[in-house]
């Protein structure tokens, strides 16, 4: 039987403090979230592998994304307790849970009700009950709960993000993968007034959302 505290430890020591996450508050949170909770059920012994982990089945699966790639972007986002955050493209909720570890309020948005009630259900069992699952387009945020300090998107877009950017408090940011395969950098967007700053920050990549690839145009 797999001992799921040791995991968390072996997945902070051997996956996140060798990638540069040094953040003392996110290691503890990571340390502490039962990682296990957020899997298909049958699948728990999967929750640390190095890798992104399917939370759904059917076409437009969703993923959990890699201890280590989540870490480093969590950890650019430079969360505060109090602060608002949006979690999009939650899964069952994992990232929401760490957020929710850090002092966050946090909202985890969904496109798909069966797999935001899973998020519920989900959240609830690692103790995270009170964190709000709303459901609605990926690429239009939840404005109901908006502004915000802090958005994820968990997956890669090909397009700027323009919708969630909107959402955003003045001095909030949001990170995301931007790009598909080798050309796929995690990007941050930090709100100045009516700007947005976008700094490109490591080479990542993470399971595409259709919600953010551009619309095909016409073919002549």
């Amino acid at each position: 039987m797999v001992d799921f505290a040791q995991a968390r430890r072996v997945m902070v020591d051997g996956q996140l403090r060798t990638f540069d996450v040094n953040d003392i508050p996110l290691l503890d949170a990571m340390d502490t979230v039962p990682r296990e909770c957020f899997v298909l059920p049958g699948r728990e012994e999967l929750a640390y592998i190095d890798q992104d982990v399917p939370v759904s089945d059917g076409a437009d699966r969703r993923y959990m994304l890699a201890p280590m790639i989540l870490a480093r972007m969590i950890q650019a986002l430079e969360v505060d307790a109090g602060e608002r955050v949006l979690d999009v493209a939650c899964g069952r909720g994992y990232a929401s849970a760490v957020f929710r570890e850090l002092g966050a309020t946090v909202t985890a948005l969904e496109a798909d009700e069966a797999l935001a009630a899973a998020a519920r259900q989900s959240l609830a069992a690692a103790g995270a009950g009170d964190v709000a699952v709303v459901t609605g387009a990926l690429d239009r945020g939840y404005a109901g709960n908006a502004p915000y300090d802090a958005i994820l998107i968990n997956g890669s877009v090909e397009v700027r993000p323009e919708a969630l950017l909107q959402q955003l408090a003045e001095g909030g940011r949001l990170i995301c993968v931007k790009g598909r395969g080798r050309a796929a950098r995690i990007t941050l967007y930090v709100r100045s007034g009516d700007a947005f700053g976008e700094r490109s920050l490591f080479e990542a990549a993470a399971p595409l959302l259709p919600a953010f690839v551009p619309e095909p145009g016409f073919v002549f």
